[in-house]
C-alpha cells in the first residue's frame, strides 16, 4: 500500500560517501533528454542558468528513464499541483563552481575547522566534483533531479527553506521534529511530505540533506534502495560537434 502523502518522511542517515563511490555501475547507454519537451503539470527553471553561474545551460537535461519518471510523478499528483525541475544532468564545471563556493563560504564564517570538517561540511550540500567513470557526481549521470511543487498558478510552494539553502532546515525531514508546528511550518512540512511520497512511489530516492534532491539510477540511488549496481555512470550532452568526430 503506497503511503499517504500526508505520512511523515522517513529519516535515512545521511550518505557514507566511500561506500557510495564503491557501487559497481552497469552503464546504461540511455540519451539525456530535455524536460522542456515534457507536457504540463511540469515545468522547468533553469535555476544556476538564471542565475549566472557560469558553464550553466538554459535547460534541464535528464536520462530517458528519468525523464518518463518524472512525468509519471506529475501525472499522479492532484490537479491543483505541478512539478517544478531546477536542475538535472549539471556540467562538472558547473559543479566545481558550487562546491568551491560553498567550501569558501564555510571556511570564511568557520575558520577554525580542519581539512577534513571543512570537507564533510560542504558535501552535506555539494558533492565533490569528479568525473571518474566509477564514482561520478550524481548530477553528472543525468540520474540525479532537483525538484520542488507548484500551485496551480505555477507559483513554487513553500518548502521550509529556499532550494539550496545550505542550513540543516533543508534536511528533507527537519521539518518533521517539531511536536507544535505553527501554521506556516505545517502546510511546509505537508508540502515536503507530498513532494517526497511522490517521488518515492515512481522508484526515486532522497538525499537526506536535500528536500529537493533525488535520484533514480546513480550510485545514490542504488545506495538508499538497497540495490548491488547503480545504472548510470558519467554522462555528456551530444552536441553536432561530437557527433560529427564520431562520424568522421
Amino acid at each position: 500500500m503506497n503511503p499517504s502523502p500526508s505520512s511523515p518522511i522517513d529519516r535515512y542517515p545521511d550518505p557514507d560517501w566511500p561506500v557510495v563511490s564503491r557501487i559497481p555501475i552497469t552503464g546504461s547507454d540511455e540519451p539525456l533528454v530535455p524536460l522542456s519537451l515534457a507536457p504540463s503539470p511540469i515545468k522547468i527553471f533553469p535555476v544556476y542558468a538564471k542565475e549566472d553561474i557560469p558553464g550553466a545551460i538554459n535547460e534541464c537535461y535528464v536520462r530517458e528513464g528519468v525523464y518518463r519518471r518524472l512525468l509519471k510523478v506529475a501525472r499522479a499528483l492532484p490537479a491543483e499541483y505541478g512539478l517544478i525541475v531546477l536542475d538535472g544532468w549539471r556540467p562538472w564545471r558547473v559543479q566545481q563552481y558550487l562546491f568551491d563556493t560553498l567550501q569558501e563560504a564555510i571556511r570564511t564564517h568557520h575558520p577554525a575547522l580542519d581539512e577534513e570538517a571543512l570537507l564533510e561540511r560542504t558535501r552535506e550540500f555539494v558533492s565533490v566534483p569528479s568525473r571518474e567513470p566509477s564514482s561520478p557526481s550524481p548530477h553528472l549521470t543525468g540520474g540525479a533531479v532537483d525538484v520542488t511543487l507548484s500551485d496551480a498558478d505555477g507559483l513554487p510552494l513553500d518548502m521550509g527553506t529556499l532550494f539550496d539553502e545550505a542550513v540543516p532546515g533543508s534536511h528533507t525531514a527537519a521539518l518533521e521534529a517539531s511536536s507544535r508546528p505553527d501554521a506556516r511550518q505545517r502546510q511546509a512540512r505537508d508540502n515536503r511530505r507530498r513532494l517526497y511520497h511522490a517521488m518515492c512511489e515512481q522508484g526515486f530516492t532522497n538525499l537526506p540533506s536535500e528536500w529537493w534532491h533525488y535520484d533514480a539510477g546513480d550510485q545514490l540511488w542504488a545506495h538508499y534502495s538497497g540495490r548491488a549496481r547503480a545504472l548510470y555512470g558519467p554522462a555528456e550532452l551530444e552536441t553536432i560537434e561530437s557527433r560529427w568526430r564520431r562520424q568522421l
